[in-house]
C-alpha cells in the first residue's frame, strides 16, 4: 500500500515513545472553557481511540492536535520535542493528518481537483492532469471508493464524499493520522473497507488517533481509549476488556441500563400509511407497504437499496408514481414537501446539516421556517411567539445551548437532530418519517432521540424509521422491511428480527421466502 506513504512498522518490545503528545492543552472561547488539562501520547503502530458525549472536546482536541486551533494553555511535543502549529499547514508538514467530521469538499470541482487541491502536480510548468487522475484513481481505489476521479463532487452521494475526503487526507506521506467520525455519514457495507484500512496503517508503523460515536468500531480497532467527559478527561484505559456498555458508562458518568426503551405492548390494526406499486425511476421498482397506526417500522438495506428515495418520492422531492396513497384511508398525493407536512406527513431528511438546517442562522427561524403559517399571522413576522416555540421546544427537546441566540452550526450533533425533531413536529404530523435518526450522536443523545420516538407512537403517531444501523432498528421497531435493489425483499417480526437475518434479506435474493429454520433466530 505504497500510496499511504507510512513507515514500517515496529514490532515487539516495549511501548515506543509518543510520536505526538499533548502536555494540559486548554482552550477557552469568550471566556468559557470547552477543554481543559487534556493530557494522553500517541504512539507509532497503535490506535489511541477517543471517546465522549457531544460536546464533551473531542472534536476541540483533534483541532488543537492539527494545527485548526491555537490552544489557550498546554502545548504539543513531538517526538519529544517542543511544537508550534500555527496553521493545519504546520501540522501536515510535520506529518499529521486530519480527517475532518465536516465534509469540506469543493463541490464544483471534480473528485481529482479535490484531492490534489493546494498540492498540485505539474510537468514542464503545466498542470500535469493525467498523472494526478491517475494518483487520484489509485488512492480511490485503496480505501474501496469507486467513484470516477473525472466525477464531480456536487454528484456523489454523501458517502462517496466523505470516502472522497478520507482519500485526500491520506495522499502523501503521514506518520499521525487522526479520524474525527470518520464512519458518521457511512452504512455497514462501507464501514469495514475502511475500518480495513486504519487497521493496514497501523500495521505499518502509522499513529492513529480514531474518534467515533460508534463504540463496537471502537471495541474492534482500539488499543487504547481515553474518554472525555464535559471538557476534562476522564481517564485513558486499556482497551482489552473495555466493553462498549463499560465505554458508555464511563462517557455519561453513570451505568448505562438500555439504550432502547422498552417495547409497548398494543394491537397494531389501523392502516396509517399505504402505498401500491411505488416506483421512482433507477431507485424503487413496485413497492407497496402499510404502517399502521401507533406501529414503528423500520426500514432496512444496503446503500443504493432505494429506501431514502422511496419516500422522497413520496413527499415531491423527486419524481414517482404510485397506484395509490392513502393516509388514513384518504387518497393522497403530494407535489412537495410542503404539501405533506400540511396534510400531517413530516420527513426528517438523512442529511440535517445539507438540507435539513441552515446552519449560519439563528435557532429560532431554523425551528419555525416550515411552519410559517402556525407561527406568523398574516399581518406580519411574531418575533414574540416564535421565541416562545423556541423556549418550549428547547425544554420539549432538551435541545442543550449556550444561549437562545445561537447559530444551528453551533449545536453538537445531537442537538442539531433534536432541533430538527422540533422543527417536524411543529406542524403536528400524525406520520412521520425519520431518516438515518442518529448517525454521527453520542451514545446519550441516541437513548433520548429513541425515547422522542417512541412518545410519538405512545401518543398515537406513526413513524417509519429508514437506519443503516440493523441494531438500532431491531432494538427500536416493531417490524421491519428490507429492501434490496429497489423491492421489499422480506419482512422481520418478533424473534426473527436479527442482525443475520436483516443480513441475509439485504443481500440475497430471498424475496417471498421462509427464513430458513437456522435462520429464525439469528
Amino acid at each position: 500500500m505504497t500510496a499511504l506513504g507510512a513507515s514500517p512498522s515496529r514490532a515487539g518490545g516495549a511501548a515506543p515513545a509518543p510520536v505526538l503528545r499533548s502536555e494540559r492543552l486548554a482552550k477557552e472561547f469568550g471566556g468559557v472553557t470547552v477543554l481543559s488539562d487534556a493530557s494522553l501520547d500517541i504512539r507509532a503502530g497503535e490506535i489511541h481511540a477517543v471517546i465522549g458525549e457531544n460536546g464533551a472536546g473531542k472534536s476541540t482536541l483533534m483541532r488543537l492536535l492539527s494545527g485548526y486551533l491555537k490552544p489557550s494553555d498546554g502545548g504539543l511535543l513531538m517526538d519529544g520535542e517542543p511544537v508550534i502549529f500555527d496553521r493545519p499547514s504546520d501540522a501536515q508538514a510535520a506529518g499529521i493528518a486530519l480527517v475532518h467530521q465536516e465534509i469540506l469538499l469543493a463541490e464544483a470541482l471534480t473528485v481529482t481537483e479535490n484531492i490534489f487541491i493546494g498540492r498540485e502536480v505539474t510537468r514542464f510548468g503545466r498542470l500535469d492532469e493525467r498523472a494526478m487522475r491517475e494518483a487520484a484513481a489509485a488512492q480511490l481505489a485503496e480505501i474501496g471508493c469507486n467513484v470516477s476521479p473525472r466525477a464531480r463532487v456536487c454528484d456523489l452521494s454523501l458517502a462517496n464524499r466523505q470516502l472522497v475526503q478520507i482519500a485526500k487526507a491520506l495522499l502523501g506521506t503521514h506518520r499521525v493520522v487522526i479520524f474525527d467520525e470518520p464512519t458518521a455519514v457511512l452504512t455497514h457495507e462501507e464501514v469495514d473497507p475502511l475500518l480495513d484500512i486504519i487497521l493496514e496503517l497501523k500495521r505499518r508503523g502509522v499513529a492513529i488517533l480514531y474518534i467515533s460515536h460508534r463504540l463496537d468500531e471502537v471495541e474492534r480497532l482500539a488499543d487504547r481509549v481515553t474518554v472525555l467527559r464535559d471538557g476534562r478527561m476522564v481517564g485513558t484505559y486499556d482497551a482489552e476488556g473495555l466493553t462498549p456498555h463499560r465505554m458508555a458508562s464511563l462517557m455519561v458518568g453513570r451505568e448505562f441500563a438500555s439504550l432502547y426503551p422498552a417495547r409497548l405492548e398494543r394491537e397494531l390494526a389501523e392502516p396509517a400509511l399505504e402505498i401500491e406499486h411505488a416506483e421512482v425511476p433507477g431507485f424503487v421498482r413496485d413497492v407497496s407497504l402499510t404502517l399502521r397506526k401507533g406501529e414503528i417500522l423500520g426500514l432496512a438495506g444496503m446503500i443504493g437499496a432505494g429506501r431514502t428515495e422511496l419516500f422522497e418520492g413520496l413527499i415531491g422531492l423527486r419524481a414517482a408514481s404510485f397506484g395509490a396513497v392513502r393516509l388514513h384511508g384518504r387518497p393522497v398525493h403530494f407535489g412537495s414537501p410542503a404539501q405533506a407536512a400540511a396534510a400531517g406527513l413530516g420527513y426528517l431528511t438523512e442529511d440535517r446539516k445539507g438540507k435539513g438546517l441552515l446552519l449560519g442562522e439563528r435557532l429560532a427561524p431554523n425551528l419555525t421556517l416550515a411552519a410559517l403559517d402556525r407561527v406568523h399571522p398574516l399581518a406580519g413576522l411574531d418575533l414574540a411567539g416564535e421565541a416562545r416555540q423556541l423556549d418550549q421546544a428547547v425544554r420539549s427537546y432538551d435541545i442543550r445551548l449556550r444561549n437562545l441566540d445561537a447559530k444551528a452550526g453551533q449545536l453538537s450533533g445531537g442537538n442539531q437532530q433534536k432541533l430538527l425533531l422540533a422543527k417536524v413536529m411543529l406542524n403536528d404530523p400524525s406520520v412521520i418519517i425519520i431518516d438515518e435518526p442518529t448517525r454521527g450522536i453520542d451514545i446519550a443523545n441516541k437513548s433520548q432521540i429513541y425515547a422522542f420516538i417512541q412518545s410519538l407512537v405512545r401518543e398515537g403517531r406513526s413513524c417509519v424509521v429508514i437506519s443503516s444501523e440493523m441494531q438500532e432498528l431491531i432494538g427500536l421497531c416493531d417490524r421491519i422491511l428490507v429492501m434490496r435493489s429497489g423491492r421489499i425483499n422480506g419482512e422481520l417480526t418478533g424473534g426473527a428480527m436479527s442482525e443475520s437475518n436483516v443480513a441475509l434479506y439485504a443481500t440475497s435474493s430471498v424475496a417471498g421466502e421462509k427464513i430458513p429454520e437456522e435462520h429464525a433466530h439469528g
